[in-house]
């Protein structure tokens, strides 16, 4: 059976893939982007299939009305995907307030105002999937990118709190966790900080290694199968790491946890 899909930052990155994808295979679409000339590709390849709608997550109140609107074209919303978001680059003391906001506003809030206007339809269908698009950065912290990932932790968090919440009226959630792709989130779309010379030895040693690690890295169109293995499982994964580098990351990052705390147990115990 076909699914509908409702997909922001579908224009680019992974957004685009998932689309396409779902298009090709025969799945009907809602894209939402801030441009939609980014989309008339797909539209005059996929006609009635695609239904392109312009969005800035941002706006809690078009985010409730872009998924009112999809839902109403189709009839139903089988997954919702919140794949818009992007990356700011800057150590934790160069971030300012307004670029912390901005990208809580984006990364978070985005997705939450979504997540919320779908909920009441899935509900009333009982069934759907919503797709939290987080990150390795969502399990790891990283230098230079603390607030981003402070955006993708705070999208776990509520996430792992709506996934119990929903479960009894037949809604799934999965958080997909990639790890790094050939998309334009390091490049074209980052935002920077104004840098301090302070951490200019720091910032030099992580160019240089994003540069290397980026050189190897795999296009946004190989994760395809795997998202789809999880959208259409009977039992779908609460979290899929998207790469070897990502899942590796994850088990050293949650053994290294446990070891510390297994070390300091007497002293939890005893608080």
């Amino acid at each position: 059976m076909s699914k509908i899909w409702f997909i922001t930052g579908a224009s680019r990155g992974f957004g685009r893939s998932w689309t396409v994808a779902a298009l090709e295979r025969g799945d009907k679409v809602a894209a939402t982007a801030r441009d939609l000339g980014k989309l008339k590709d797909l539209v005059d390849t996929y006609g009635d299939a695609i239904l392109p709608i312009q969005l800035d997550v941002t706006d809690r109140a078009a985010d409730f009305a872009a998924v009112r609107q999809a839902h109403a074209h189709f009839g139903r919303l089988d997954v919702v995907v919140n794949n818009a978001g992007y990356g700011h680059f800057g150590f934790v003391e160069e971030v300012t307030e307004a670029e912390a906001r901005a990208q809580f506003d984006t990364n978070l809030f985005g997705a939450l105002w979504v997540t919320q206007a779908a909920i009441p339809l899935m509900r009333e269908q009982g069934s759907g999937h919503i797709v939290q698009i987080s990150s390795i950065g969502g399990v790891a912290a990283f230098p230079t990118v603390g607030i981003y990932n402070s955006s993708k932790w705070a999208l776990e968090g509520f996430s792992e709190a709506l996934a119990q919440e929903v479960a009894g009226f037949g809604i799934k959630v999965t958080m997909i966790e990639p790890g790094g792709y050939a998309t334009d989130w390091g490049t074209a779309s980052a935002v920077h900080s104004e840098p301090h010379p302070a951490y200019q030895p720091m910032r030099d040693a992580m160019a240089e290694r994003r540069s290397s690690l980026t050189a190897a890295q795999p296009g946004p169109d190989d994760t395809t199968a795997a998202v789809f293995a999880a959208i259409d499982a009977e039992n779908p994964p609460r979290r899929l790491l998207l790469s070897g580098i990502a899942y590796d990351i994850a088990q050293n990052v949650y053994a290294e946890r446990v070891k510390t705390w297994s070390e300091w147990e007497e002293t939890s115990r005893s608080a």
